[in-house]
């Protein structure tokens, strides 16, 4: 984008192109209400106020719109906004922008209003990383800590990090630029804020697994011989009857997926052709067999079922040496059949939910931290690669320390750190990483 883009008066639909209930078309920059006013039925527009009337070409009654004027700094982006919201026909909303850019405005690039929101100081740039979490959330718990990332909880503990990264630089600094009035700080002192913050860091760092799978979620194999119940506990997973279920073997041929919420976490399950014997099937359920070992080695997690009312065969053990090698949960299925339980399995009844909740306990637990849900906030691999940066930084200046180093030395370090907490919220940026967090983003957005 050419730095002379940024003022120009830019425009997009706001709202996901189809047919809906209503189409939002939002106009921003200096020029916004002077377009607007060209294109409306009254001749002007009152800022902070609700007005109605009709989108007009040349006289000429396009919709029947609310129209809500932002005068800046009070708006999104914080400049000038106004904002037509009609029917939803995707032709109608169509033609409101083809005359917002008839009438002086630019059709608007991706993710161009959330920049011009962090430009000017309306978000930080991990609060403009939220907005694009919130949109793309897939679970309710991920756009909860996305929320709260935009109302600035990570900017919150980044910037509590900072502030005492900045003050132990700062001590350094002064006591170098001026010896004969300040007194060097001990290196006790500097050992134990270095530390200090690399604790609060790595506190961070510990949640990004978690933040990683509940924004890219994860894939979930259902794998088993012939009539294991595969199918049985995907439909119970689900919660619904999604996937076929017989007392006949090899009723599942094709792999079958959907995609749920197991306590936080995005999930695609798949249920899978039973493997059995190629020798003794048809052609069809060959070519799921197939599928179903080509799901399983592609899988983050395999739910291993076999049919514990009739024991665990050799079929079963065959089956069980594909997969131990990554990460499963051992699930002893038709409880509810079984004379006693099975001791070195999850025993399950998907019939009578028997465990159910159970196995999405164990799921959640093999696949993130305990304790990782628990933080208000979540990163992406941005903002930990920083984290990361300004962690090595630090424990460079940490070993400097502990070696007596001088400390002029010992605050380049410590300078590098603080850039890299910098980058997370935007004080320093390049003009190639702020094209590629914008650029993710939605045209309207």
């Amino acid at each position: 984008m050419n730095i002379n883009d940024e003022f120009e008066t830019i425009s997009a639909i706001a709202t996901p192109l189809g047919t809906g209930g209503v189409g939002i078309v939002r106009i921003s920059g200096s020029k916004a209400f002077d377009i607007a006013i060209k294109m409306f039925s009254k001749p002007d527009l009152q800022p902070g106020k609700i007005n109605h009337g009709w989108v007009c070409d040349n006289g000429l009654k396009i919709d029947e719109v609310v129209v809500l004027p932002f005068k800046a700094p009070n708006s999104y982006t914080g400049e000038d906004v106004v904002e037509f919201q009609g029917h939803g026909g995707p032709n109608v909303v169509k033609k409101i922008l083809d005359l917002t850019i008839k009438n002086g405005a630019r059709l608007a690039q991706r993710g161009e209003f959330t920049k011009r929101a962090f430009l000017n100081k309306k978000l930080d740039l991990s609060q403009a990383e939220a907005v694009l979490d919130i949109i793309h959330a897939k679970t309710t718990d991920f756009a909860q800590k996305s929320a709260n990332n935009l109302s600035g909880a990570l900017t919150k503990e980044i910037s509590t990090i900072k502030s005492s990264i900045f003050t132990l630089y700062s001590r350094i600094i002064a006591a170098v630029d001026f010896p004969e009035d300040v007194v060097e700080p001990e290196y006790s002192y500097l050992k134990e804020e270095i530390e200090k913050n690399l604790s609060a860091i790595d506190k961070i760092l510990k949640t990004a697994n978690a933040s990683n799978i509940m924004r890219q979620g994860i894939k979930i194999a259902i794998a088993g011989c012939p009539n294991a119940g595969k199918s049985s506990l995907f439909n119970a997973l689900l919660n619904l009857e999604r996937a076929i279920v017989t007392d006949i073997p090899g009723t599942t041929r094709d792999v079958i997926q959907e995609s749920i919420d197991v306590d936080g976490i995005p999930v695609t399950l798949i249920d899978t052709a039973g493997i059995r014997d190629n020798s003794d099937v048809d052609k069809v359920e060959a070519i799921g067999i197939e599928y179903t070992k080509n799901c399983v080695e592609n899988a983050d997690l395999i739910l291993f079922l076999f049919d514990w009312s009739k024991g665990f065969d050799a079929n079963d053990a065959l089956i069980y040496e594909m997969i131990e090698h990554k990460p499963h949960i051992k699930i002893a299925s038709k409880a509810d059949l079984a004379e006693v339980p099975n001791p070195e399995a999850l025993n399950i009844s998907s019939k009578t939910g028997y465990n159910i909740d159970e196995l999405k306990e164990k799921i959640k637990e093999a696949v993130l931290d305990k304790n990782a849900l628990e933080t208000e906030f979540v990163t992406n691999q941005r903002q930990q690669e920083c984290l990361n940066n300004a962690k090595k930084s630090l424990t460079n200046a940490l070993i400097a320390v502990q070696n007596g180093e001088i400390q002029d030395l010992i605050s380049i370090d410590i300078k590098a750190a603080l850039l890299a907490l910098d980058e997370i919220t935007g004080e320093v940026i390049t003009d190639e990483i702020l094209e590629n967090i914008f650029e993710h983003f939605c045209i309207g957005k």
